[in-house]
């Protein structure tokens, strides 16, 4: 699973091959959750408040190359960094 971005303790992941809807996973200390591109919300796990307020903001910035990795995960393509949330 590729490392995406990392900031403020939290780490990005993208799963080759995952299923729909397009989604990336976060980590932050124990608390690990898969989140919804389109439009942030969470489809499974939880993270504290503040992580996920970060994340709200990430996602806002960069959805556009979120989206250009999960098609390129789909294809099996190499997955591009993304810069963190400075």
């Amino acid at each position: 699973m590729p490392r995406l971005s990392s900031f403020y303790g939290i780490a990005i992941y993208m799963y080759y091959g995952d299923h729909q809807p397009p989604h990336f996973h976060a980590i932050y200390g124990d608390d690990e959750a898969a989140i919804s591109i389109e439009d942030g919300s969470f489809i499974a796990g939880s993270l504290p408040r503040r992580a996920s307020n970060l994340l709200t903001e990430w996602i806002d910035l960069h959805r556009n190359e979120l989206l250009a990795n999960w098609r390129a995960s789909i294809d099996n393509e190499p997955l591009q960094p993304i810069d963190p949330l400075e």
